[in-house]
């Protein structure tokens, strides 16, 4: 099977700290894979380049095929790859469905379809009951699942989540497994970085460990 993502070799340093050195791995179509370790171990520099939120010092990161290492978050986002943040940025005077509206606009110039593709992604994460709120008013948990559906909006082939259950009770956290398996059950592959292991080891096909890059 061809990898959807392969990255090889991938490093980042600041200045003498090697935040991510030397990393390879490869993520396959319909597959959910994650990435564990400690806090500071360079998980989410390894995202943010991958995502194209910095451009590493070395190695290579091939996405369907094509070469993304260095290119702008916006690029990257365009060629299929969608990410969550750690810490939830929601635009809060926006309701939640114009939240999720901005996310379908990057596909779309037309304002009736981004708002179908958000009404579809708003029930798939089980908040278009909430489509009218003004995000500022969510629950952290609601905020988590906002979050997601933005950039699921974004019809992203692969997604990128950065600790989606840090924070939630049990219950909660079953509530984004069940949703993750039905989105991943529909074709889209999930690369995750998550510390709950009871998550990780109920998605996840295979995990890499990273620890100190």
């Amino acid at each position: 099977m061809t990898a959807l993502l392969s990255v090889r070799d991938l490093s980042k340093h600041f200045r003498g700290l090697a935040a991510v050195s030397h990393v390879s791995f490869d993520v396959n179509p319909g597959e959910i894979f994650a990435i564990i370790g400690p806090n500071g171990a360079g998980k989410t520099t390894l995202f943010n380049m991958i995502a194209g939120a910095m451009a590493p010092n070395g190695g290579t990161i091939t996405f369907a095929g094509e070469h993304i290492e260095g290119l702008r978050s916006d690029q990257v986002a365009q060629r299929g790859i969608g990410r969550t943040f750690q810490v939830v940025k929601p635009f809060p005077a926006l309701t939640v469905e114009d939240n999720v509206v901005v996310g379908a606009l990057m596909r779309t110039n037309a304002l009736g379809e981004a708002r179908h593709v958000a009404h579809e992604v708003l029930t798939q994460l089980d908040l278009i009951g909430k489509r009218d709120q003004i995000a500022s008013s969510l629950t952290l948990p609601d905020r988590k699942r906002l979050e997601v559906a933005r950039a699921l909006a974004t019809r992203s082939q692969l997604l990128l989540l950065d600790e989606v259950m840090a924070g939630l009770r049990p219950t909660e956290t079953d509530r984004i497994v069940s949703i993750l398996r039905d989105l991943n059950r529909s074709g889209l592959t999930i690369l995750l970085i998550e510390h709950v292991m009871r998550a990780v080891t109920a998605l996840a096909s295979r995990i890499l460990v990273l620890h100190h890059g």
